[in-house]
């Protein structure tokens, strides 16, 4: 189960939404496959009588244990998400009760991976993020592929920057063809525009471009 389309902000995509990865399961899946061959050997051996029936009873209670242990895991990778938008990373935990955190990508200033031999054949891996935020550093473990999503979350961090300073270029544009077409006189034009521009708010080409418009009007 992904996280739902309601938990975006307007205009927020989500880049890659995963599960655990599969190694996730490992334990208890190995732990199901050796209950059912205790099983298949007990009913291969079963003594007679009350004895026999004794230990069916016992096995298959380790049977059903071990198959309650693999459903309850199997509902943990499916409740589990760790979600890389548009505008932050998003990591949701719980079957029962949830836990979540969420980071704002202009608040990260490093992601970090962890991978040990097995990890990396594996492809698996724990992931770190620090940032600037309340908890400081947050690690995320049985990431799939922990430096591709490294490598996505810094370039999702880049294409943020980029559409922050493409959004202030144009309400710095906004400002200035207003003041531009205020009912100020062409001097008093020029110097907002030259506010503008010495704040960096306009670029001093769109500063020349204003400059000449209003001296040609």
């Amino acid at each position: 189960m992904g996280l739902p389309a309601a938990h975006l902000h307007p205009n927020e995509q989500i880049v890659v939404d995963l599960h655990p990865h599969w190694w996730f399961m490992a334990s208890r899946t190995l732990l199901l496959v050796a209950a059912m061959a205790l099983g298949g050997v007990a009913l291969a051996v079963q003594p007679e009588g009350t004895f026999g029936t004794v230990v069916g009873v016992a096995v298959a209670l380790v049977i059903l244990a071990a198959l309650g242990a693999f459903l309850l895991r199997l509902l943990e990778w499916r409740s589990t998400n760790f979600v890389v938008t548009t505008d932050r990373c998003i990591y949701r935990a719980g079957v029962f009760a949830k836990t979540g955190v969420e980071i704002p990508l202009e608040r990260i200033n490093t992601v970090f991976f962890n991978q040990s031999v097995g990890e990396r054949l594996l492809k698996a891996g724990d992931l770190g993020i620090e940032s600037a935020g309340e908890f400081g550093r947050q690690t995320f473990s049985d990431i799939k592929d922990p430096v591709l999503v490294q490598n996505m979350i810094y370039r999702q961090i880049e294409e943020n920057e980029n559409r922050k300073y493409d959004r202030i270029g144009g309400e710095a544009r906004q400002a200035a063809e207003a003041a531009a077409g205020s009912t100020l006189s062409v001097a008093e034009q020029l110097e907002k525009l030259a506010d503008l521009r010495d704040r960096g708010v306009i670029t001093s080409e769109e500063f020349e471009a204003q400059k000449a418009r209003l001296l040609g009007a």
